[in-house]
C-alpha cells in the first residue's frame, strides 16, 4: 500500500454504539448543522472524512482505509453534498477526465478538460464547468466509496446507497426510474433520436405538440442549467427564461449560473444555450402549470426519512422557476392555509418516490400540485441532499435533529 498523503483521521471516543461516518466538506453549513444537531441530542459527533482529503489520497494511490482509522467500528455512512468547495470541484473534474464512460450522459459533453487542465483550473465565480465531465467524476467517486467501504467493513450501512445517489442525481434516469415504479411525473419529451441540439429540440417539440417545456441540465442543482422555454406555434416567437448567463471569451462561449433570472428572445442566443445544454445532457419535460397562491406559482420540498414524511416548505415565485437559491419566497404550508387534501397528496407522492429507492433512507422530494379543486401531485425532482431546510420544524425538531432522532430510535437495516 502506498504511503497516505495525510494522517488517519482521529476518531472521537469510539464506543459500542454505531458511529456515524460523514463524507462531506468539514466547514460548510451542512456538516456544521449535522454536528450541532447531534450535540443537542447528546450524540457523539460524526466522524468527518473530507472529500478533498479522500480525493487527493485516491489520486496518489490511496484508499479510504488510509484516511479512516482501521479500528473504527462498522459505521453508518452518510454521503453528503460535495459542493461549495473549489478544490473538490477540481478533483471531481479530474476524476471525470479519467473516466470516459458515457452511458448516463449520452455523449462526452460540449466542454472537456484534460486531467492536467482540471487540476490547474482557477475558479470563476458562477461558471458552470463541463457538467457531463463533472458527473462522470462524481459517479466514479460514488462507485469507489461504495466499493472501498464495503471492502473495509463488509457489514457497512449507508444512509443513502451510493448507486441510488447516482440515480437521483441524473434527472433523466431518475424520472424514468420513478415512472417505472408508478410515481407520477410530468410527461417527458421523447424522440426517436437523442436530443443533442437546438434543432433536435425544436423538431421533437413540434412532433410531440409540446410548445412549452422545461429543459434541465441532467446533473444540475439549485436551478443551475434550468430553462423554461416556450414557442408560439402560430408566430414562431420563442422565449427562454433561465438563470444562465453567456459570455464570449476568446472565441468560446462560457456559461454561468447568475443566481437571477434572465429572459432570452433572440433565436441565435437561444440556440447557443440549447446546443450547450443538450450536448451536456438534459432532461426535457412538459412545462405544466403549477398551483398558485396570490398569483405566485408554487411547489413543495417535502423531506422523507425512514419512510416518514416530515418537514415541508413551499417555494413560491412569480416566475416559472421556484428554487430557493433564487431568493424566491418560502412559506410553511400551514401559513399559506394549504388544506389537508393537498398536503396529503404531496406526502403520499413523496413517500412513493422515496420507496422507489429501498436502499436509501432520506431525500428531499420536490412535488408540484396542479391548480383547480381536484389537484394532482407530480414529482419534479429527488434530491439526496435535500434536508438542508432552514427555519422549518417537525414535531419541534429541525431537519437534522429529526433525522438523527429517527435513527436513534430505529437504526437503518437495509444493506
Amino acid at each position: 500500500m502506498k504511503e497516505s498523503l495525510h494522517q488517519p483521521i482521529d476518531i472521537p471516543d469510539p464506543t459500542r454504539d454505531q458511529p456515524l461516518l460523514l463524507i462531506g466538506n468539514p466547514n460548510n453549513r451542512r456538516t456544521q448543522g449535522l454536528q450541532e444537531a447531534r450535540n443537542r441530542l447528546g450524540l457523539k459527533p460524526a466522524v468527518v472524512l473530507p472529500y478533498a482529503q479522500l480525493l487527493q489520497n485516491w489520486r496518489h494511490g490511496g484508499t479510504i482505509s488510509d484516511t479512516v482509522d482501521s479500528n473504527l467500528p462498522v459505521p453508518l455512512i452518510r454521503i453528503d453534498a460535495p459542493g461549495e468547495d473549489w478544490e473538490v470541484e477540481r478533483e471531481l473534474l479530474f476524476l471525470g477526465a479519467m473516466d470516459d464512460t458515457t452511458t448516463l450522459t449520452d455523449g462526452m459533453g460540449a466542454e472537456a478538460f484534460s486531467t492536467e487542465q482540471a487540476l490547474s483550473l482557477e475558479q470563476e465565480w458562477g461558471r458552470i464547468y463541463a457538467p457531463a465531465q463533472w458527473f462522470r467524476g462524481w459517479r466514479a467517486c460514488l462507485d469507489r466509496i461504495g466499493h472501498e467501504a464495503r471492502e473495509m467493513w463488509p457489514e457497512v450501512r449507508f444512509m443513502n446507497d451510493p448507486s441510488d445517489i447516482q440515480l437521483m442525481f441524473d434527472k433523466r434516469q431518475c424520472q424514468q426510474h420513478l415512472s417505472s415504479h408508478g410515481v407520477q411525473i410530468p410527461p417527458v419529451l421523447t424522440s426517436s433520436q437523442p436530443i443533442r441540439s437546438y434543432t433536435d429540440l425544436r423538431m421533437a417539440m413540434q412532433s410531440a405538440g409540446m410548445n412549452r417545456v422545461f429543459v434541465k441540465l441532467a446533473s444540475g442543482s439549485g436551478a443551475s442549467g434550468v430553462v423554461a422555454y416556450q414557442v408560439n406555434p402560430r408566430t414562431g416567437d420563442e422565449v427562454a427564461v433561465t438563470t444562465m448567463g453567456m459570455e464570449l471569451i476568446q472565441g468560446k462561449t462560457i456559461f454561468f449560473n447568475e443566481g437571477r433570472l434572465r429572459k432570452y428572445t433572440r433565436s441565435k442566443e437561444i440556440a447557443t444555450l440549447m446546443n450547450w445544454l443538450c450536448a451536456e445532457g438534459a432532461q426535457i419535460e412538459r412545462w405544466m402549470p403549477k398551483a398558485t397562491l396570490d398569483q405566485r406559482a408554487y411547489d413543495i420540498r417535502q423531506l422523507v426519512a425512514g419512510g416518514q414524511a416530515g418537514h415541508a416548505i413551499m417555494r413560491l415565485s412569480r416566475t416559472p422557476i421556484t428554487n430557493l437559491h433564487l431568493r424566491n419566497e418560502r412559506m410553511l404550508p400551514a401559513e399559506a392555509g394549504l388544506d389537508e387534501q393537498r398536503m396529503s397528496l404531496v406526502r403520499t407522492e413523496a413517500q412513493a418516490a422515496m420507496s422507489a429507492f429501498p436502499n436509501s433512507w432520506s431525500a428531499g422530494i420536490d412535488v408540484m400540485l396542479t391548480s383547480g379543486s381536484n389537484p394532482r401531485a407530480y414529482v419534479l425532482d429527488v434530491n439526496p441532499f435535500g434536508d438542508l431546510l432552514y427555519r422549518v420544524e417537525h414535531h419541534g425538531l429541525g431537519t437534522y435533529e429529526w433525522e438523527m432522532e429517527l435513527l436513534r430510535k430505529e437504526p437503518i437495516q437495509h444493506a
